[in-house]
């Protein structure tokens, strides 16, 4: 990282002097919900209920991505294994303990560690390119920060997606924001300390990542849409609104393209505005007005229409190579998945769109593929890109015989994607799939086990079978 002494020193000076910066809500990320809890619906990563500020942030003393460590049980009994208690003769005894010797042999050969020789980023690149997620909810914690990690990544991979730090409660400055208005500028401040350390490590290593993301109701902070960005103002106009959104957008991407030029290749502009539950009963896209008892401000305070002037905004200040995606969750379910279609087909009419984002917080038994299948047929007859943003396969219990069923799921999703891409004559032109982890349970406190290696960094069960898969079309 270039400068890294002095931007640090500098951040900490700006931090003691902005008390005030504000990360309303922030990420609960990377915590795959439970089979019992996705039947229902599919649970973004992204959603959160935790409080935590650009302070923590920059300090790591935020843990907001899962903190609620595993108790694991001790299922071990102590057992007296004397000739006395097991009424055994030597000879008896000796047997046994052979038979268990070689039990043991056999399991450990059973169990040997796969290796991981087969570069994902290779075996897809006939398809589309493999992303994944750099997870972290302040810089400390962050993934960055471990080696292996990212040298993981570099291996099989040729995209990623930062899961937190690039979501506008990290990047918002509400004492810049303060100052700005008191010198008579409406615009608010931002800062670009928690991207710039990966969006460096993206421009030196030759990897690209998917910008994630420019307007979402979660992780914005409370006072950005209120007056004198305030906490407890009331909410601003229309008009300054739609001011405030530009001015976001047109400094973010600007930051971005000008400071790391060919990093981000496209941006999830909007995140998660279709909402069934919730829906404006005059949008024919069933806009979001709500986050359980919660508004969402964005539509509070612009209407449902600040989604297209999102899109055109972006559209306006994208580089010319830079596509933009429109990214949900639950984008399997009928209602959503016609509503979705209809946001996107009015988009490509305005020429303000080139994708579709489908996070997949998937389990093992939920949903069938063959609904996953429809969802994307659906969208392909838009002749958008289709991404698969966030894939994410929970198991409930760690035990072999989930991990096994995973890496099934996984198989078939995985073939499934390369059936129906245009590449291999089918109607979907699938030009990314990222897996939004890498590592089940990278630091302390991280309980999700989605991801395609272990604690230990050894390839899971889903590894060989994503492999096995992506080599049936090679």
């Amino acid at each position: 990282m270039k400068k890294k002494t002095n931007i640090y020193a500098i951040l900490l000076c700006s931090l003691l002097m902005s008390s005030a910066l504000g990360c309303g809500k922030a990420a609960t990320a990377d915590v795959t919900s439970t089979a019992s809890d996705a039947i229902s619906t599919e649970t973004s990563n992204d959603n959160t209920t935790a409080e935590t500020s650009a302070n923590d942030v920059m300090n790591g003393t935020s843990s907001t991505e899962n903190t609620t460590e595993d108790v694991s049980r001790d299922e071990s009994s102590s057992s007296d294994s004397s000739d006395e208690v097991t009424g055994k003769t030597d000879t008896e005894t000796d047997k046994t303990l052979e038979d268990e010797d070689n039990q043991e042999k056999d399991s450990t050969q059973a169990k040997a560690p796969v290796s991981d020789d087969a570069i994902l980023k290779d075996l897809s690149k006939n398809f589309f390119t493999f992303g994944v997620g750099i997870n972290g909810s302040t810089l400390e914690n962050q993934t960055l920060n471990i080696p292996e990690y990212m040298e993981l990544c570099k291996k099989h991979f040729n995209s990623c997606t930062m899961t937190n730090l690039m979501k506008s409660c990290y990047i918002l400055d509400q004492m810049g924001s303060q100052e700005n208005l008191k010198n008579g500028n409406e615009e608010p401040a931002l800062s670009f300390y928690s991207i710039d350390p990966t969006l460096e490590w993206c421009k030196e290593n030759g990897m690209k990542m998917r910008g994630h993301t420019l307007v979402w109701h979660t992780q914005a902070p409370e006072w950005f849409f209120r007056e004198g960005y305030t906490e407890d103002g009331d909410y601003v106009s229309k008009e300054t609104m739609l001011l405030r959104m530009e001015s976001y957008i047109r400094q973010l991407m600007t930051h971005v393209q000008e400071e790391y030029p060919g990093v981000v290749y496209c941006w999830d502009v909007v995140n998660e505005a279709v909402d069934p539950d919730s829906a404006d009963p005059d949008s024919d896209f069933m806009c979001r007005t709500k986050l359980e008892n919660a508004d969402n401000p964005w539509y509070a305070t612009i209407g449902s229409d600040y989604v297209e002037m999102a899109f055109t905004y972006a559209r306006k200040y994208a580089a010319d190579d830079v596509k933009l995606f429109y990214n949900d969750y639950n984008t399997y379910q009928a209602p959503k998945t016609d509503a979705i279609y209809k946001l996107c087909e009015s988009l490509k009419e305005k020429d303000l769109i080139d994708g579709i984002g489908m996070q997949g917080y998937w389990g093992i038994s939920y949903p069938s593929n063959s609904d996953i299948g429809s969802a994307i047929k659906k969208f392909a007859e838009l002749g958008l890109e289709i991404h698969i943003t966030e894939l994410s396969v929970g198991v409930d219990a760690e035990t072999d015989d989930q991990f096994e069923k995973q890496a099934d799921k996984y198989g078939q999703i995985f073939k499934m994607f390369c059936e129906l891409d245009t590449d291999n004559g089918g109607p979907a032109n699938i030009t990314n799939v990222t897996v939004f982890g890498l590592v089940d349970h990278y630091r302390e406190g991280d309980t999700t086990n989605s991801r395609l290696f272990d604690k230990d960094y050894n390839p899971k069960p889903a590894y060989a079978k994503i492999v096995e898969a992506l080599e049936e079309f090679n």
